[in-house]
């Protein structure tokens, strides 16, 4: 029998500054030609000084994504035209399906350490582009956590196992490409080896430095992992790091602004839709 392999880190990117809605200042990774697939984009929003992201995301579309935000410190309020009204505060996430399309706006709360958040970028598959939309926000109390050796796997959606077959399924469970996202806190000397044999495997780091399989990771920095069954991960001095599984759709990109179809044709649809007021019909 042949051992299980640990998967090793097969490429880094690190996150860029930018900004987006009105004025909020972010770090963002993304890759619209398919070397993240399913995942398309990962923002960062993190910042002490509210003049950086009070301006917040007012009203504006998406079609043919999800997006999944999670908040570490302050809030955020999300409205959208279907109704939906809700606050997430630190330690909660909240899931949206585009589908054919949503007009929303997001608009950011402080508490005593500011704003700490992500926000990462789903593709759906071709088939679920002009699905309905939907909306689910999920409290931090939901969410199923492994603990032990100096490690807490806080997991959001997916499946997550541990070497010794203890596992958790997250609330979100309709992650397009069959996703998972977890929030992984390493204290110092602390380590976790996990089952992991998902096409698409990503981990980024935001707080100190991960080792991953025989690489080190700084914060700042999406490792994308190459081929195996299990995923060690561990810290000397402490980290903290999102895991992102899922199954790549393997179909064309075709990426504008806050819309993601398989071709310009549907891109040109997508703004004719949204001028002419049937965009969400």
């Amino acid at each position: 029998m042949t051992a299980p392999t640990l998967r090793q880190v097969e490429r880094l990117q690190r996150s860029q500054p930018s900004q987006d809605g009105d004025g909020v200042k972010i770090q963002r990774i993304h890759d619209f030609g398919g070397g993240l697939d399913p995942f398309l984009m990962l923002d960062e929003l993190g910042s002490d000084r509210p003049d950086d992201y009070l301006g917040g995301f007012p009203p504006h579309p998406h079609r043919g994504i999800q997006t999944l935000t999670y908040v570490i410190h302050g809030g955020l309020t999300h409205e959208d035209h279907l109704g939906h009204s809700s606050t997430i505060r630190a330690g909660d996430a909240q899931w949206m399906h585009t589908g054919r399309g949503i007009i929303h706006s997001e608009m950011p709360l402080t508490d005593s350490q500011g704003l700490h958040g992500f926000q990462l970028w789903l593709n759906l598959a071709a088939s679920e582009k002009l699905s309905p939309a939907d909306y689910r926000d999920v409290r931090g109390s939901e969410m199923p956590r492994l603990s032990g050796g100096g490690a807490e796997l806080i997991a959001l959606g997916g499946r997550w196992a541990r070497n010794d077959g203890e596992a958790v399924n997250g609330p979100l469970d309709a992650l397009a490409g069959d996703g998972g996202v977890a929030h992984l806190r390493l204290e110092a000397g602390g380590g976790i080896t996990l089952q992991a044999d998902a096409a698409t495997l990503l981990a980024y780091v935001f707080e100190g430095e991960i080792e991953v399989g025989d690489g080190a990771v700084p914060a700042g920095h999406l490792a994308r992992l190459g081929a195996g069954e299990h995923l060690a991960l561990a810290s000397t001095t402490g980290g903290q790091a999102l895991l992102l599984y899922g199954t790549p759709h393997r179909e064309p990109i075709a990426h504008y602004g806050p819309f993601v179809m398989n071709s310009q044709a549907e891109l040109e649809q997508a703004l004719r839709d949204y001028r002419d007021g049937t965009f969400t019909g």
